[in-house]
């Protein structure tokens, strides 16, 4: 059986979300932070866009290598610029129910976002709060690291290899991946087909959740 097809039907302790582009959509707000940002450092606009997505802003920074950049006082700013911008932030179609409709103590979100800017998308899109969240603060090492998806099986009291993680960014697919959990890719945000050995799913008002005798919960389509 494929990855493809295992997902589906398939019995887990725990689903593991991202949260940018895999149950809410920050796109619009996100850029046109980074935009400002990358103007006044005099960065080419249309080649680190792209880089941006799914990668905790520190590291986005010292990536970069600026000379003179004090990256952790930038990414402060960053943070701050996002909270107070959330014009446009919705959630991907049906996350928000479908999220409500799993057992509480078997999900959770991980994401390279802070925690404030993380609570304030969710709010702005109508995402419920888990009771584990993983947030750029809890790991010492972002997204493409499986730290965060590790700690956050760890904190559910299960394995990652006994976790379905939805993604949609390629260095999250990879930190789901090393983690040794099965990937699920949401494809609500992109511009563009993403190659993917991976199933894939383009939003969540197909698919249900069913919670068997063991207590287990797997993936159904519609």
């Amino acid at each position: 059986m494929s990855v493809q097809a295992s997902v589906f039907n398939t019995s887990y302790r725990a689903f593991l979300f991202d949260m940018d582009g895999t149950v809410l959509n920050s796109i619009a707000a996100a850029e046109r932070i980074w935009t400002i940002w990358a103007l006044h450092h005099g960065v080419d606009v249309d080649t680190f866009l792209p880089t941006i997505h799914g990668v905790r802003a520190i590291d986005t920074i010292n990536r970069l290598a600026l000379p003179g950049v004090d990256a952790e006082a930038e990414a402060a700013w960053i943070t701050e610029a996002e909270i107070e911008d959330v014009e446009g932030i919705v959630e991907v179609s049906g996350a928000a129910s479908f999220l409500k409709s799993l057992p509480a103590n078997q999900w959770a979100i991980v994401t390279s976002a802070p925690r404030a800017l993380a609570l304030r998308r969710m709010a702005a899109a109508g995402i419920p709060e888990p009771g584990v969240m993983i947030t750029a603060e809890d790991v010492s090492a972002g997204k493409p690291d499986p730290a965060g998806y590790r700690l956050a099986a760890r904190r559910l009291g299960v394995a990652p290899n006994e976790c379905l993680i939805f993604e949609d960014a390629a260095v999250g697919i990879l930190a789901g991946e090393a983690a040794g959990g099965h990937v699920m890719v949401i494809t609500a945000t992109h511009v563009h087909p993403l190659q993917t050995p991976h199933a894939t799913l383009a939003c969540y008002d197909t698919v249900e959740v069913r919670v068997d005798l063991h207590s287990q919960i797997s993936l159904h389509t519609l």
